[in-house]
């Protein structure tokens, strides 16, 4: 696949009741991830931070840990907040499940955002599917397990998915393996937190050429003006990950916004999509009154 085989330009996809896609406002996800460390009042804490702020969506995490869990990190110790632990029990610890899920889906229901998940086996999205999500999310780690994709393929439903740690090669396997009608890509490096050397933004226009889908920025960087300027080159879409508190125990919290930096950050991709404007130069009404006493030669 090349850029040449797509010309067409992006057509919006719809996510539940949101367009998103060129000329719709950008889709602001808040990833609550694992950030809730498994208590579900701190889940619903977090909706209500990324509800306040303004976002269209809250973004979870769905495993069975038995098949997601690397083998050679099962058995390993982990120091947690609950004390020592296997990597394994830590991650059944952190899980939620279907109790904790449908009170996830009721709160953000009375908050009116939208919540979905990353899957990462298939019985995780057969699990999703039963909690009727608008969208599935493709995680970057999971870009290259074609099983997964397929069973995602199957749903019908929107995927979103992520590129980071891919080759363009990969990306392209798992565009063929998803189709383009349903399809947002996400331009991702994952590297926790993100350096601005590694943020390569100029990509989100080569994935936009070359795949003809809608494509926005999921960023882990710690302050604001890479996603910022993400939007100022055509984002469509942008994820961040969201916490309390980035003292908060667990290995997300420390590449996440709080919910002050959160506000900002969407008041300002609100700003930013006043601002791009249409392109066409013109004289606005602002400038009539400086016209008139500051240029001596009229045309």
């Amino acid at each position: 696949m090349s850029a040449s085989d797509t010309t067409a330009p992006a057509r919006p996809v719809q996510i539940g009741e949101d367009l998103v896609g060129p000329g719709q406002p950008v889709y602001v996800i808040a990833e609550i991830g694992i950030n809730h460390n498994g208590d579900v009042e701190i889940a619903k804490q977090l909706i209500d931070v990324a509800a306040d702020a303004g976002c269209q969506a809250v973004k979870f995490q769905k495993r069975t840990p038995e098949i997601s869990t690397p083998e050679a990190q099962k058995s390993q110790i982990r120091q947690t907040p609950w004390g020592e632990m296997t990597y394994l029990d830590y991650k059944y610890k952190v899980e939620f499940e279907q109790e904790e899920y449908t009170a996830v889906a009721e709160h953000a229901a009375a908050r009116g955002v939208a919540w979905f998940a990353s899957p990462w086996d298939e019985p995780s999205v057969d699990f999703l599917e039963t909690m009727d999500v608008p969208v599935h999310k493709v995680a970057s780690a999971s870009v290259t397990d074609m099983g997964l994709l397929q069973r995602l393929k199957e749903t019908g439903k929107p995927v979103i998915l992520s590129t980071g740690m891919s080759t363009l090669e990969q990306v392209d396997a798992a565009v063929e393996a998803l189709g383009t009608d349903k399809l947002v890509l996400l331009h991702a490096t994952s590297t926790y937190p993100l350096p601005p050397e590694e943020a390569n933004l100029r990509t989100i226009t080569t994935l936009s050429e070359r795949y003809g889908v809608p494509v926005g920025y999921s960023g882990h960087e710690t302050g604001l003006q890479i996603s910022l300027a993400a939007v100022a080159l055509g984002a469509v879409a942008v994820e961040r990950h969201i916490t309390l508190d980035r003292a908060m125990w667990g290995s997300d919290h420390g590449a996440s916004l709080e919910p002050h930096g959160l506000k900002t950050l969407v008041r300002d991709i609100r700003i930013l999509e006043t601002a791009m404007g249409d392109g066409v130069k013109r004289v606005f009404p602002g400038e009539e009154a400086p016209l008139s006493r500051l240029r001596r030669v009229g045309a």
